[in-house]
């Protein structure tokens, strides 16, 4: 058997820059300015947002959603939001599962520490301020109670949101996440890497909260992310649609 061969969770997240742009996550405060926390994001429209200080960031999460509708060109608000939804999670599973098989540690992911960039992309958009090593089984208590649970209520109040359609994404996301590991420890020779992380993916696919959300046998999701509404979209390779129901 080869042993896991693990590095030291450190202040600057250094491992996590050779999985790539998705998995790494910058630490210390933003250098251009003040962002708007995670948690500001998930209660931005009932504690009133901080224009002062964040101008059309005050509210981060619906600034997102409208920069995401632009972009795909859709009128729809849910199509936008739930192409935001999928974004984020994937980002926070990535980080937290790539930090769980390298680190055998997480990072503390607690909103409070996350500054985000609405505007920004992977992986200039997350700015954790402080590193917190938490053990790896604590993945899903950082990820599923910490952001999963306040993400999907505030996006279920703003844009009538299904839950079924968010608790797809946050499957769908977490596989795509184990893909990629699984790619990168098959490239560097590190089935350590990959049969942790499965492991810890498999665990994480058993909780309640994601145990349906993946067909067993094809591991294809049971809700669609609504993608195919977007203008010119199509279906994503793990839809549950063998081909794009009617838009009518």
């Amino acid at each position: 058997m080869i042993p896991l061969l693990l590095v030291a969770l450190d202040t600057d997240l250094t491992a996590l820059r050779a999985l790539g742009g998705f998995f790494a996550l910058r630490t210390g405060e933003p250098p251009n300015g003040p962002l708007p926390t995670l948690a500001q994001a998930y209660t931005a429209r009932h504690t009133g947002g901080d224009e002062e200080r964040f101008g059309a960031r005050a509210d981060p999460l619906g600034f997102r959603v409208r920069k995401v509708a632009d972009s795909v060109r859709t009128p729809e608000a849910r199509v936008a939001a739930s192409l935001t939804h999928q974004g984020l999670v994937a980002r926070l599973w990535a980080v937290a599962l790539g930090s769980a098989a390298l680190y055998d540690h997480v990072p503390d992911l607690d909103p409070a520490l996350l500054r985000w960039d609405p505007d920004g992309a992977a992986p200039d958009e997350l700015w954790l301020t402080e590193v917190r090593a938490r053990p790896a089984d604590a993945i899903g208590e950082v990820v599923r109670e910490g952001h999963l649970a306040p993400l999907a209520a505030a996006l279920r109040e703003r844009f009538r949101m299904s839950e079924r359609l968010l608790r797809g994404n946050a499957g769908s996301a977490l596989m795509g996440a184990l893909r990629q590991l699984e790619r990168w420890s098959a490239a560097g020779g590190r089935p350590d890497v990959r049969d942790r992380a499965r492991g810890l993916a498999a665990d994480l696919l058993a909780h309640p909260g994601l145990s349906d959300t993946l067909d067993p046998a094809t591991l294809r999701r049971r809700s669609c992310c609504l993608y195919y509404r977007v203008p010119g979209g199509g279906l994503c390779g793990d839809c549950c649609f063998d081909r794009p129901p009617s838009r009518h």
